[in-house]
């Protein structure tokens, strides 16, 4: 049987085979009125076409613990109940497909107040639906970005109120899997990193204080959470910051080990975002490499994402013990029946609906 079709179990949830779809923002949701922050009829097709072309799970895009945590005004978000009902329709649907509804929990810290990627993306105002970033440190993230608001140690303990309300919601919301968004710049990433992170309280300066935050919002989306159901955690292995003070692949695999101690069941592993033109080398699976690492040296399951496109690749990233899953990204925007297709070459069972069973 193929490797990567096989269920894999955590806690009591089995998740049918290993082809998960990464989060990614749509940033389609309405910017204002009551419907702000909740899912629409576009979020419904495009998750509902994914879990019809047989992906196992599929994690929700960034979704917002507050409306200043947005990455843009357009995100979705999970601190109203208005919110929670929107995503109901998409839940129910997933896992009538067998697929596990999933989804990211998000602060995008000084990167917030963002246009959409196809507008520029470039930091807004007032007058475009904007607001004011927050961060670890007023530090901006780049030139002609605003500098972000400090945080206190009171705005610390609220937002971390904050992911433990959003998760209670994602709960009641139908969905199995909550991840926190630990990388790519966000909140939490730019309290783990000294580039981000200048803080000379017990938030900042040591590997212990820098992680302090992560662990205190673990604790407590893990104190809401059900027992029975798994916890992720988005990491940036590294910052990608060769000889200058940043986040590193042996942080990642520090700290992996306390996630693990702290009730996360499996880190998805990315890289990343934290600072502006770095030097990365992209190529075909390149993020791989430190999914195994922290696999090999901490016994943390792992998901392994990036530039992963072929049914053989997977196969054999997740065959050779690279990774316990693989998360598709763009290649499930190009192809939503990605899963059905890689099974009939590998060999695997995968769900198929009824009405496309002529299609097998």
């Amino acid at each position: 049987m193929s490797a990567l079709f096989e269920p894999r179990t955590l806690r009591s949830l089995t998740i049918p085979n290993r082809v998960w779809m990464a989060p990614m923002c749509q940033y389609s949701a309405d910017a204002t009125g009551p419907d702000t922050g909740a899912a629409n009829d576009w979020h419904f097709a495009h998750y509902a076409a994914r879990a019809a072309g047989g992906t196992g799970l599929i994690l929700l895009e960034a979704t917002a613990v507050s409306p200043e945590g947005r990455i843009s005004p357009y995100d979705l978000g999970l601190w109203n109940d208005t919110q929670v009902e929107s995503l109901r329709r998409i839940t129910a649907f997933l896992k009538a497909q067998g697929t596990t509804p999933s989804v990211q929990l998000a602060h995008a810290g000084r990167k917030a107040s963002s246009d959409r990627p196809w507008q520029g993306g470039a930091p807004i105002g007032a007058d475009a639906h904007g607001w004011q970033p927050l961060a670890p440190s007023a530090v901006p993230f780049d030139e002609g970005h605003p500098v972000p608001t400090e945080l206190t140690p009171e705005d610390i303990g609220r937002i971390t109120g904050e992911f433990a309300a959003a998760a209670r919601r994602a709960l009641a919301a139908g969905f199995e899997v909550v991840e926190v968004h630990g990388a790519h710049g966000y909140l939490i990433g730019e309290f783990l990193s000294p580039h981000s992170n200048h803080r000379t309280d017990a938030y900042g300066g040591s590997f212990e204080n820098r992680t302090r935050f992560a662990l205190e919002v673990v604790d407590a989306v893990r104190q809401v959470w059900p027992d029975d159901l798994p916890l992720f955690f988005r990491i940036s292995a590294t910052d990608w910051l060769e000889g200058r003070p940043g986040w590193t692949a042996d942080d990642t695999v520090r700290f992996a080990a306390l996630l693990r101690q702290h009730g996360v069941d499996l880190l998805d592993v990315s890289s990343g975002g934290n600072a502006p033109r770095v030097d990365i080398p992209v190529g075909p699976g390149y993020q791989v490499p430190f999914a195994a690492r922290v696999r090999a040296e901490t016994g943390m399951p792992v998901a392994a994402v990036g530039l992963i496109t072929e049914a053989e690749q997977a196969e054999k990233i997740v065959a050779n013990g690279e990774a316990d899953a693989v998360l598709l990204g763009r290649e499930l925007l190009r192809n939503p029946s990605w899963a059905q297709q890689a099974a009939r070459r590998l060999g695997g069972e995968v769900h198929v609906p009824e009405p496309y069973h002529r299609m097998v």
